[in-house]
C-alpha cells in the first residue's frame, strides 16, 4: 500500500521538484511507519512518481498569479532556469512531467538538498557492508550492539528551511504542519540500517549494549550553511573547550529555536540549494563500554606501595600492588587502559593480611568480555603465580553499580590493625594494661604532615573503638586496634607532633613510635566471597 494520500500530493511534488530525495519526501509528509523507507531508492523514486504522474508530456506551472493556460513543455525549454529561480525562493511550485518521470534540474538521483545524500547511498546494502567489515575486523567481543550516527549541523539548518518551505505550501491548503510533525532523519535511518546490520552481523541492534559502532558524518561543501545563525543569535554559539567548532548540532537547534521566519528566510533559500556532492564518511569508530572486575588482594611486601610511586616524573619502586593485577587483566581482556579502586590504601611499609582489601579494576574499552568462572579462576591463580609479594581472592565480573558497595565502606566500616609499638622509657606489662579498657576513643586527627601535599588541611574526629595490648620487652609492645576506617593509624600512636590528639604517646606520657603495622581486616562485605 502506497504510504501517501491525495492530501499529500502538493507537498511531495514540491519537495521532489526543488531537489528532495523520495525518502526526505517521506519524512515531510509524516510517513511513520517503516516499511516505505526500507524499498531500495530507484524503485521508491519509481513509486513515488507514478504516485504523483500527471498528464504525460506536460508541465504544470502553479504561481501565485498562474496564466489563463497549461504550458507545453517545448514551450519552456528556454525557460527552465526561470523556473529553477522561482522554486529556490518557495514561491509557487514546479512540477515538470515527462514520460511519467519528474523532470527538473534535481531528478536524475542528484543529492537530495534536505539529507545531503545520508537517506541516499547511506543506507544501501553495499554502505552497510563496508562498515560490518570495519566491524568485524576491529578485533572486539560482541553479542549485540547499538548503533550511532553523527550528521553535520547544516542538516538542521536545511531541514528548517524546507519544513518553513512545506508549511507555507500547506497554509495554502489550510493545512499545518508543526516541526514534531516531520520524520527525525535520525530515526527513519535508523529504521532502515537497523535490520541490515543486524543481517549482515548476525547480531541484534540494542540500545542497552555495551558495543558501539558509531559512524561521522560530514559535508565540507555546505559547512558555512550555519554560519549567518551566529550572526543573528551570537548568544547560542559560545565557544567551549572540547568542542571543535562553535556550530554544534545543539547550538544550531537552539539558535533555530529562536530565530524569527522572516529572518530565516532573508538569510537562507528556501527551499535550500541542491549540493555538488553527497555527505563524506570522516570515521567508522567501534568502542566498548568498560567492563568492571573486582576481588580481594594481600600485600606480603613491606618495600611495595598500592599504586606507582612516582615523584617529579622518577619512578622511586620498580612495582605496585595495581600493576602486578592490572598488567595480566590489560593483557586477557585486551583492553586499552585501566583506572584501579580500592577500599582505603596502605602505606608502601604496611602489609594487609587476613581476607584481605577490597579493590576493583575499570578495564577502557575491552575488545574480549566473556569469560567463564573457570577462565576467571584461572587468571586469578595466573595472577598469584606471578608474584610472592600479593595474592588475589574471589576475582570476578562486577557491574559499575556493585562498585558502590566498596565505597561506602571507606568511611563507615571499620578496620583492624596490629602494630609493633616502640617507648622511650622503660615500660613494664602493668603500663600498657589501661589501654585495653579503652572503648569508643574518640580523637581529633589534623591532616597528617606526610599527607599533606595530597589531601585538605582539616580535622577529622575518627573513633578507636577498641585496643588490645601484648608486651613484649621494655621498649616494645604488639598493639591491636578496631577502628573507624579513615584512621590515620601511625599518627594515633606518635602523634604527629601533636597534630592527632589524644595519641598512644599522650595517653602513657611517653614518646611512642610505630615500627611495623599490619592490615588485619577491612570489614567490607563486597564483593562476595567465592568457593575455592
Amino acid at each position: 500500500m502506497f504510504p501517501l494520500t491525495e492530501e499529500n500530493k502538493h507537498v511531495a511534488q514540491l519537495l521532489l521538484s526543488t531537489g528532495t530525495c523520495p525518502r526526505c519526501v517521506y519524512r515531510f509528509c509524516g510517513v511513520d511507519f517503516h516499511a516505505p523507507y526500507k524499498l531500495p531508492y530507484k524503485e521508491l523514486l519509481n513509486e513515488l512518481q507514478k504516485f504523483l504522474e500527471t498528464e504525460k508530456d506536460e508541465l504544470i506551472l502553479e504561481v501565485p498569479n498562474p496564466p489563463p493556460k497549461k504550458i507545453r513543455l517545448q514551450e519552456l525549454e528556454d525557460g527552465i532556469d526561470g523556473i529553477d529561480n522561482l522554486s529556490q525562493n518557495g514561491e509557487g511550485r514546479v512540477s515538470v512531467i515527462e514520460d511519467g518521470s519528474i523532470a527538473s534540474k534535481n531528478s536524475n538521483l542528484n543529492v537530495c538538498n534536505v539529507c545531503l545524500g545520508i537517506l541516499q547511498e547511506f543506507c544501501e546494502k553495499e554502505f552497510i557492508k563496508k562498515v560490518c567489515q570495519k566491524v568485524e575486523a576491529s578485533g572486539f567481543e560482541f553479542t549485540n550492539l547499538v548503533f550511532s550516527v553523527s550528521f553535520p549541523p547544516q542538516l538542521s539548518v536545511r531541514e528548517h528551511a524546507a519544513w518553513l518551505l512545506v508549511k507555507q505550501e500547506m497554509g495554502k491548503q489550510s493545512l499545518s504542519l508543526g516541526r514534531n510533525d516531520i520524520v527525525q532523519l535520525k530515526e527513519a535511518y535508523k529504521w532502515i540500517t537497523h535490520p541490515l546490520f543486524s543481517e549482515e552481523l548476525g547480531v541484534p541492534i540494542d540500545g542497552k549494549s555495551l558495543f558501539e559502532v558509531s559512524v561521522v558524518f560530514a559535508h565540507p561543501e555546505t559547512v558555512e550553511d550555519c554560519h549567518f545563525l551566529r550572526t543573528i543569535c551570537p548568544d547560542c554559539f559560545k565557544p567551549a573547550k572540547n568542542k571543535q567548532s562553535v556550530f554544534t548540532r545543539m547550538a544550531v537547534m537552539k539558535a533555530l529555536n529562536k530565530i524569527k521566519e522572516e529572518d530565516f528566510r532573508k538569510q537562507f533559500p528556501c527551499p535550500p540549494n541542491s549540493p555538488k556532492a553527497v555527505c563524506t564518511v570522516l570515521e567508522i569508530e567501534c568502542a566498548h563500554g568498560a567492563v568492571f572486575v573486582a576481588g580481594r588482594y594481600n600485600k606480603y611486601s613491606r618495600n611495595l606501595p598500592q599504586t606507582p610511586w612516582i615523584i617529579d616524573g622518577e619512578r622511586k619502586l620498580e612495582s605496585s600492588v595495581e600493576e602486578l593485577i592490572s598488567d595480566h587483566l590489560l593483557a586477557v581482556f585486551k583492553a586499552e587502559s585501566f583506572n584501579f579502586s580500592s577500599s582505603g590504601r596502605e602505606d608502601v611499609d604496611v602489609r594487609t593480611l587476613g581476607n584481605g582489601r577490597p579493590f576493583a579494576i575499570e578495564l577502557v574499552n575491552p575488545h574480549r568480555v566473556h569469560f567463564t568462572s573457570q577462565e576467571i579462576k584461572e587468571l586469578q591463580q595466573k595472577i598469584n603465580n606471578s608474584s610472592n609479594k600479593i595474592q588475589v581472592r574471589d576475582l570476578q565480573l562486577v557491574t559499575r553499580e556493585a562498585i558502590g558497595h566498596m565505597k561506602e565502606g571507606e568511611e563507615e566500616k571499620t578496620k583492624s590493625y596490629s602494630a609493633l609499638i616502640w617507648t622511650n622509657k622503660i615500660i613494664q606489662k602493668k603500663d600498657i594494661e589501661f589501654l585495653n579498657g579503652i572503648k569508643d576513643l574518640k580523637i581529633d586527627q589534623k591532616t597528617p604532615l606526610r599527607v599533606l601535599h595530597r589531601r585538605p588541611l582539616a580535622v577529622r574526629t575518627r573513633i578507636i573503638h577498641s585496643m588490645e595490648t601484648c608486651y613484649v620487652d621494655e621498649h616494645h609492645f604488639h598493639l591491636y586496634l578496631k577502628t573507624q576506617a579513615g584512621t590515620y593509624i601511625k599518627e594515633f600512636v606518635h602523634g604527629d607532633f601533636g597534630r592527632t590528639k589524644p595519641n598512644i604517646g599522650s595517653l602513657m606520657n611517653v614518646t611512642a613510635d610505630i615500627l611495623e603495622l599490619d592490615v588485619e581486616s577491612v570489614d567490607v562485605d563486597w564483593p562476595p566471597a567465592l568457593d575455592d
